[in-house]
């Protein structure tokens, strides 16, 4: 090239390097415009993202009845993340359903009335870029300083398997200054110590319930299970002071009432000792449960109920509590827990068809007690049985004669004594009371309560409209148990209870020589300080041993439409009034008097083969006597004790919750 054109060149490399220059800031003001309006359109997704999910994972929806929660929850959280609305702004919340397209794609379908998905549109107005502005130069069209961006977010629940959930009813709704003490007295003597709520307290943990899922994971947490492993935690062995802890730690948590509830199982906590339980005892999870299942809730005041009765099973005390028992004075009942109640069950129904398989059954049960009460005996010494015994003595002095060899006579009339002159032995049936020497002051009574129990043997879920779940319901079994004191009381705490109850000596079958004079010249004299006593053995009361046990008839029952699993339950009651009625009717007119050999200690021994007649009178007229005092004993018990207690003899009331489509954790769908 020639000199002459280099130089001619000079200047067109300035000209190009400022053309390079100035494309390069084009295209960085391209960049950095377009990067704007990404972040600004990411963070919109971002809170339409975030206020869908919240609106699904609180089971918010669109109807105007529940005031549109959708949009409420949804709003929330949009604006914790810094969306403002409005002026300029705008939130449209939508519910539906999800449906497949001819596309293969999954839209979604609005539907104020279902709520299976959630569609949230969040629009903001931002600057308009500039090449968006010079686009608009160039085409001719109207130039806005704002562009408006738009980000859809559709959320739904993931669906999971059916879970149902039954509850026993706590029989406990209020609490005055009367069932105040008696539930500071029966708890405390359950724990073994003495216990102080006032009102206050005992109503705070009536009133509150607590969340089940956040009531185990805080346990979890304090025993180092790892979070979502329920069937370990359900099976590991913990202090029940732990399980107290947990709760407490969930309440304080809480507002309102909560605290005074957490501070009345603080008080709790303190007797309960260093007892090692497992928390399966009293709560029943289906194994492998979902934690969405176990979004629900349980009465604290029930909670407590379980906590202090399932103490009571491993510390070994035997509780005594005194009661107020019409004709009685100072009467007292020794209340021994065997098994803890299982308040709640939750679980899958499909499996849950077997009450005998544990690890399937939706199984919910009250507590299983033994109670035992002891009774003093009546003045037995009345004209009516008087003259029953006076028509015994001869033919119960015949059959002891065939069949011991005795040699007594019935009566100084007898052929025996017939002859004057000669000292004879005759029968002397003496009854035993308080009144007596050697005394008979009391008799023991002991009724031993199995367990109502409730499970779920079916259920259906073509539709929330028309959802069903089948129970069946048995109610508690009651066995009873009358003989002599300290055998029977004493077997309360003992485990297996005492089978062979030892009868009680009501009727002494004694000898007493007497001599009657020559051709009956004077009167008979019979030496009544040397009385033999159960020399011919003696009749003893017990229970009829045809009775049995005694129970009312279970009853299957479907709950129609039962709610959603975390809503309050739908309770049936299965009317048992007829199991206390036939206690009463069995501790009056059920008593069985049988003829027991003598041992030469003043106790009875094997049982005596007589008539079926012989004491039929003695049945009659005895029994009345000595039942019109036990009768009266169950009236209290039932009433008052067993209620402290959450035990409710004429009623078992069984709630019941099923979610056909339980909602687990909430996913972005579209």
């Amino acid at each position: 090239m020639s000199p002459r054109l280099r130089c001619r060149q000079r200047g067109a490399i300035g000209l190009m390097a400022a053309l390079t220059l100035g494309l390069a800031l084009v295209f960085l003001l391209l960049v950095v415009d377009s990067g704007r309006l990404y972040l600004e359109k990411r963070k919109l997704q971002g809170i339409a993202d975030m206020a869908a999910l919240e609106a699904v994972q609180r089971n918010g929806d669109c109807l105007a009845a529940s005031n549109n929660t959708a949009s409420t929850f949804a709003g929330a959280s949009a604006a914790r993340n810094g969306y403002i609305i409005p002026p300029a702004n705008a939130l449209d919340v939508r519910c539906g359903s999800l449906t497949t397209a001819a596309s293969n794609l999954r839209v979604f379908s609005a539907d104020a009335t279902q709520r299976d998905a959630i569609q949230v549109i969040a629009s903001r107005p931002v600057l308009t870029s500039v090449a968006g502005g010079v686009w608009s130069l160039f085409n001719g069209g109207a130039y806005s300083l704002n562009t408006l961006l738009t980000a859809r977010a559709v959320a739904a629940p993931k669906i999971l398997p059916p879970q149902a959930q039954l509850t026993i009813k706590s029989t406990l709704v209020s609490v005055n200054s009367n069932d105040s003490a008696a539930l500071n007295l029966v708890f405390g003597k359950l724990l073994g110590g003495n216990l102080s709520l006032d009102v206050a307290s005992w109503q705070g943990l009536v009133d509150n319930n607590i969340n089940l899922l956040g009531y185990l994971n805080q346990l979890a947490v304090n025993v180092g299970v790892q979070a979502g492993n329920y069937d370990e935690l359900l099976a590991k062995n913990l202090k029940l002071g732990q399980l107290i802890d947990a709760a407490v730690i969930v309440l304080q948590a809480g507002t309102g009432t909560a605290t005074v509830a957490a501070s009345g199982l603080t008080q709790i906590n303190a007797l309960v000792g260093n007892l090692d339980v497992t928390l399966g005892n009293v709560l029943q999870l289906q194994t492998g449960a979902v934690a969405a299942g176990l979004n629900t809730t349980l009465n604290v005041f029930q909670l407590a109920e379980a906590f202090v009765q399932l103490a009571n099973k491993k510390n070994g005390v035997v509780a005594e509590v005194p009661v107020t028992i019409p004709g009685l004075v100072n009467a007292s009942v020794k209340l021994k827990v065997i098994e803890p109640p299982q308040l709640s069950a939750i679980g899958d129904p499909t499996y849950a068809k077997n009450k005998t398989d544990a690890s399937t059954r939706i199984y919910v049960r009250t507590a299983q007690l033994s109670l035992g009460l002891t009774v003093a005996l009546p003045l037995l010494n009345t004209p009516a049985v008087n003259l029953v015994l006076n028509g015994l003595v001869s033919p119960l002095s015949d059959v002891l004669n065939n069949l011991l060899s005795l040699n007594l006579a019935g009566t100084v009339s007898s052929l025996l004594c017939a002859v004057g002159g000669v000292p004879c032995q005759t029968t002397d049936l003496r009854l035993l009371s308080s009144a007596t020497n050697p005394p008979v002051s009391s008799v023991d009574v002991i009724l031993e309560l199995g367990s109502a129990e409730s499970y779920v043997t079916g259920f259906t879920c073509a539709s929330d409209a028309t959802k069903t779940l089948t129970t069946q319901t048995n109610a508690s079994v009651v066995t009873i148990k009358i003989g002599q004191s300290p055998t029977l009381i004493n077997s309360l705490g003992t485990s297996p209870p005492l089978a062979t109850v030892p009868p009680l000596p009501v009727i002494d079958i004694g000898a007493v020589t007497c001599l009657k004079p020559l051709l009956g010249l004077g009167p008979t004299t019979c030496d009544y300080p040397n009385r033999k006593a159960f020399y011919g053995g003696g009749i003893g009361m017990l229970i009829d041993p045809d009775l049995g046990p005694i129970t009312a008839a279970g009853s299957a029952y479907t709950y129609n439409q039962p709610p959603e699993i975390k809503q309050p339950p739908l309770y049936h009651g299965l009317s048992t009034a007829s199991l206390v009625a036939s206690l009463g009717q069995a501790l009056q007119g059920r008593l069985k008097f049988q003829v027991y050999k003598p041992t030469g200690f003043n106790l009875l021994g094997g049982l005596l083969t007589t008539s079926a007649t012989l004491l039929n009178d003695v049945n009659t007229t005895l029994g009345n006597v000595i039942g019109t005092v036990l009768s009266p004993i169950v009236d209290p018990l039932v009433n008052g004790l067993l209620s402290t207690l959450g035990i409710n003899l004429n009623q078992v009331e069984v709630g019941a919750n099923l979610s056909c489509k339980p909602h687990g954790q909430a996913a972005l769908v579209i």
